[in-house]
Parts: C-alpha cells; structure tokens; sequence
C-alpha cells in the first residue's frame, strides 16, 4: 500500500475520444485501482506501468499506439504515467560531523530526515534547530533502528557512526528491513572488517552486496560537508536511476 511506503504508477486519459480524466493506479506489488472502462486497454496500462516504474521516471506522456499493440478505439488517446511514492526518507546513524552535515544537506533538498545517535548531547535542538530533522536517542541501536527503519520502503540509510561496534550494530539493524538503499562510511579496511563481521553472523551475502561501503561517491571529498555532498549525491542517483558520471562527458569523448 502507498502509505505504508509503497510504490505505485498513475496513469490518467489526458486525451481521447471517450473516457477523459480516467484513472487507474497500479501499485508495484500488483494491486489495481480504477478502470478505463476497458479491460484489454487496462492490461496494455498495467505492462507499461511496470516498464515506467523501472525507468525511474517521474512523469511521461505518450500515445496509446506507443505503448500499446493494439489501440483499437483509443488509438490516438493521450495517456500520463506519473510515479506515485512516499518522500524519500534518510535515516542517518551518527550525528558526528559528518552525521550532522549530511542531516542539514538532506533535510535542504526535501528529504524527510531523521537523526540517530546513542548520545544525547549530540541530538540538541541548540545543534538543530531545523523543524524537518527528526531527532532520536537510540537506547540500544537495534530496537530503536528496527522502529525508526519500519518496512525499509522508501528508506535511505546512511550508517556513520563513531566505531566499528556501532557501524556493525546499526547496520544488522537496518539491512533486517532491506530499506532502499544502505551506505557505510569508512575506509576500506573498516568497512571490509564489518561486513566481514556481518557475514560471520549469517547475512546473506547478496544482501551484504547491496551496502554501498565505503559510501558515496568519488568526489574527493575532504570536510564533513563535502563527505555529506558524497553521500547524498549517490543517494540521490540511486533514486532516480542516474549513474553519477559527468553530464558533459559526451561532449570531451
């Protein structure tokens, strides 16, 4: 379901000689909502939904014939696939330097935010004084990670934490709910020993494989504010399908 973080496809008759403004969502687990009033036309709908949503895309307008094999009498009808989906949300464990950064970078360009640290003193309002940060003392990073991750759909989780222990216990924690996307700061000695750690605890490799560690991308960060950029940067290509290389490479190829 949608408010449970899901994914779903909208698809709206914009144009058309019958029908006009009909809407039917697809949700990605396979749920349907709506009709066209035409059952061979819903089901040409619902294969291009899956093919939509996969593109990442956020909105797309196309003629029945481009999507459909055959029309019939809604050949020449407009149709809008939009994705419908919660707001991202980060879950950020660590409100170190980079912890901090990476929540003020975030909340700035919309994501829904909350702030993780098993230190109190580092969650004050004096640090973050923006509304949109949610603000959480893990007592215990385990219980209070598998409350803040919940279903892990629609989740971004960025682990950066102060220790080798705390980076292991976090991320057992949230790679439980298989959210979205999952990073872990560090170098790759540190990093290589938690995962190790994790895999001798019986995680399943291809779930190890989906961790981005070290996270971010290669932007030869240096502050903590450029390590934010780094990371929310790969996040944010991971939302929307991008591949993170230069947009003028074309142009010096």
């Amino acid at each position: 379901m949608i408010g449970a973080g899901g994914v779903a496809v909208l698809a709206t008759i914009v144009e058309a000689e019958q029908g006009v403004g009909a809407k039917v969502l697809f949700e990605a687990e396979g749920g349907r909502t709506g009709t066209t009033g035409d059952a061979t036309f819903d089901e040409a709908l619902a294969a291009y939904a899956r093919d939509f949503d996969a593109s990442r895309a956020e909105a797309k307008t196309l003629r029945a014939e481009e999507f459909a094999p055959a029309p019939g009498a809604w050949r020449g009808a407009r149709v809008l696939f939009e994705r419908v989906e919660p707001e991202p949300h980060l879950v950020v464990c660590g409100a170190g330097h980079v912890g901090a950064a990476l929540a003020r970078l975030a909340h700035a360009v919309g994501y829904r935010v909350t702030l993780v640290d098993d230190r109190a003193d580092f969650l004050t309002r004096e640090r973050f004084p923006e509304g949109g940060i949610d603000l959480v003392t893990a007592h215990g990073w385990g219980e209070t990670l598998k409350e803040v991750v919940g279903t892990g759909r629609g989740v971004y989780a960025a682990v950066v934490t102060r220790g080798h222990n705390e980076d292991e216990e976090c991320l057992h924690a949230v790679l439980a709910a298989r959210p979205d996307y999952v990073g872990m700061i560090g170098s790759r000695r540190r990093t290589n020993i938690v995962l190790g750690r994790l895999r001798e605890s019986g995680i399943d490799e291809e779930v190890l494989r989906e961790v981005r560690a070290p996270v971010g991308l290669d932007l030869g960060a240096v502050t903590p504010e450029e390590v934010a950029l780094a990371i929310l940067a790969e996040a944010v290509a991971h939302r929307r399908g991008g591949d993170g290389t230069s947009l003028s490479a074309w142009r010096r190829a």
